[in-house]
């Protein structure tokens, strides 16, 4: 398994690529939608410019100490990773990175067992694989062609809160202490929101000071409401799947649609 600070780089022939940032699908839940999730799969081959990056909690993997037990499925843990593979697998050439989340994590605290390294193990990924955090390169085009290079920094995400304000000032925070990065993508809130603070940058080589941009993008969650959110009082989220599109040409540029 690779370190999480081995940077993981991508050269893509496009003058632009869109990038689907997946996380808390909870395959396995009662609250997954599935209809969605598997039309969302058949939509990425139909695009050629589309990329996947995914952001952990595929799978639900209940467990005997976890808050959500395991009866409360309607697949097994083994069973949820092995349909997951079945559904990624048309998909694995367009995936760039990847990291788990507390759900897969559940199961590495309790038998050192990792669902989400399994999973892209059996896609033959595991290079693109960090178990806590990852930092993507990617190129648009060659270098010599003036090709745009965009660093993302990717992570599941940690913290509750009741309010969506509560995730912004968290992920805000932790994207100003990594510089160089041009987008933070998180999940873990099931609250989908984009945000784009500002950061100071001075160039001491030009002797100039700009500000430069940096995009915070959450990860909506694949869940219906019910079930254990609505059991703890959670407030419901929309599902918002958001296409994050990295730019080319002489621009330097990320958009992102809901």
């Amino acid at each position: 398994m690779r370190q999480d600070f081995d940077m993981i780089v991508h050269t893509l022939p496009k003058k632009d690529a869109h990038i689907h940032f997946i996380a808390d699908l909870h395959l396995g839940s009662k609250e997954h939608m599935g209809e969605a999730w598997t039309n969302f799969c058949n939509s990425v081959l139909d695009d050629p410019n589309a990329y996947i990056i995914l952001g952990g909690d595929l799978i639900n993997n209940g467990t005997r100490n976890s808050v959500s037990g395991p009866f409360e499925d309607i697949l097994r843990p083994r069973e949820q990773k092995m349909l997951m593979v079945e559904m990624l697998k048309p998909l694995a050439g367009r995936i760039l990175a990847a990291v788990p989340g507390n759900h897969e994590s559940r199961s590495m605290k309790d038998a050192d067992d990792d669902p989400m390294y399994d999973i892209l193990c059996k896609l033959n990924l595991e290079d693109i694989y960090r178990e806590n955090i990852a930092f993507v390169k990617i190129q648009l085009g060659s270098k010599q062609q003036h090709g745009q290079c965009y660093i993302l920094t990717v992570l599941h995400g940690a913290g509750g809160g009741i309010w969506t304000g509560a995730a912004v000032n968290r992920n805000e925070r932790f994207g100003y202490t990594i510089d160089g990065t041009d987008a933070l993508l998180v999940g873990h809130t099931h609250k989908p929101y984009v945000a784009q603070p500002g950061k100071i940058f001075i160039d001491p080589q030009n002797n100039k000071v700009s500000i430069k941009p940096l995009k915070i993008i959450v990860a909506t969650s694949w869940m219906d409401y019910g079930g254990y959110a609505a059991r703890k009082q959670m407030l419901p989220a929309s599902h918002a799947p958001q296409v994050i599109t990295l730019h080319g040409g002489k621009k330097k540029q990320i958009t992102v649609e809901m």
